[in-house]
C-alpha cells in the first residue's frame, strides 16, 4: 500500500488484514473489531455427477472494507474497479491458502483432507452504495468427489472472522445429479461477543484457538 507500512508482524489470517494493519499504529493495537463475512456458495458438478469446484462470494462488513481500501488509488473517488483491486485480491488469495480457504469437505461423514487446489479465478468487487468489498473465488476439487452425503464446512478455526450465510440464495447446486438436495446449518453464535481481544502482535487470544469449529457454517448435499 503506497505510503503505509506495517510496524509489526500481522497475523496472516486474511490478506485483507494487511491493509487494515497498515493503517493502524502500535499504540492502537490493543483491540480490533471482529470481521464479519456474508457468504454465497455455489457447488459445481460435472457431467458424471461428481463435485468439481466450489465457488465462494464473501462480502466483508463495511467497516472492514473501509480499512481495506485505504490507500488504494481509484480513478473515481469512492469507486474501486476490479483492476484497481486486483493486487489486493492476489494477496488475499495467497494468504488464504495457508488456511485451506477456510473450507473443509467431508464425504459420508469423513473429513477429506486436501480436497481443493488453488483458485483458478478470483477477484474483488466493490459496492459503492453499500461500501462493501466482495471476494469472489473458485476452488477446483483436486480429485472429483462423489458421495451420497457431502458436507462442506466454512469457518475460521480461531474465530477471528465470523462467517454467515446470506439471507437469500445462500447456496446453489449447478449441474448436480437429479434428486440431490441441499440444506444448511447455521451456528448458534448469538452469545459470542462482537469483538475479540487481541494481544499486542495482533494475535487472537489463545483462548480462542480452535474454537471456530463451534461456529462452523455447514452445507449438506444428499444424493441418491
Amino acid at each position: 500500500m503506497p505510503g503505509l507500512q506495517p510496524r509489526q508482524p500481522v497475523r496472516a489470517l486474511l490478506a485483507l488484514l494487511a491493509a487494515v494493519c497498515a493503517a493502524l499504529t502500535v499504540g492502537g493495537a490493543q483491540a480490533h473489531p471482529h470481521v464479519w463475512v456474508t457468504m454465497v456458495t455455489e457447488l459445481v458438478y460435472g457431467p458424471d455427477g461428481t463435485l468439481t469446484a466450489v465457488r465462494h462470494a464473501w462480502t466483508f462488513d463495511d467497516m472492514f472494507s473501509a480499512f481495506a481500501t485505504q490507500g488504494i488509488e481509484a480513478k473515481t473517488k469512492g469507486v474501486f474497479t476490479r483492476a484497481e483491486l486486483a493486487p489486493l485480491a492476489q494477496v488475499n488469495v495467497d494468504s488464504l491458502k495457508e488456511y485451506n480457504y477456510f473450507t473443509r469437505a467431508k464425504l459420508d461423514g469423513k473429513l477429506h483432507k486436501g480436497a481443493f487446489v488453488d483458485p483458478v479465478d478470483y477477484w474483488l468487487d466493490y459496492d459503492p452504495k453499500a461500501t462493501m468489498l466482495t471476494l469472489n473465488f473458485t476452488l477446483p476439487v483436486k480429485t472429483p468427489l462423489q458421495a451420497k452425503r457431502l458436507t462442506l464446512e466454512v469457518y475460521d478455526p480461531e474465530f477471528f472472522v465470523d462467517f454467515a450465510f446470506a439471507e437469500q440464495a445462500a447456496v446453489k447446486l449447478t449441474g448436480a445429479p437429479a434428486g440431490c438436495t441441499v440444506a444448511t446449518e447455521k451456528p448458534n453464535d448469538g452469545s459470542f461477543p462482537s469483538t475479540l481481544r487481541l494481544d499486542k502482535s495482533f494475535q487472537t487470544s489463545e483462548a480462542n484457538a480452535g474454537m471456530g469449529m463451534q461456529f462452523a457454517n455447514r452445507i449438506f448435499v444428499t444424493c441418491p
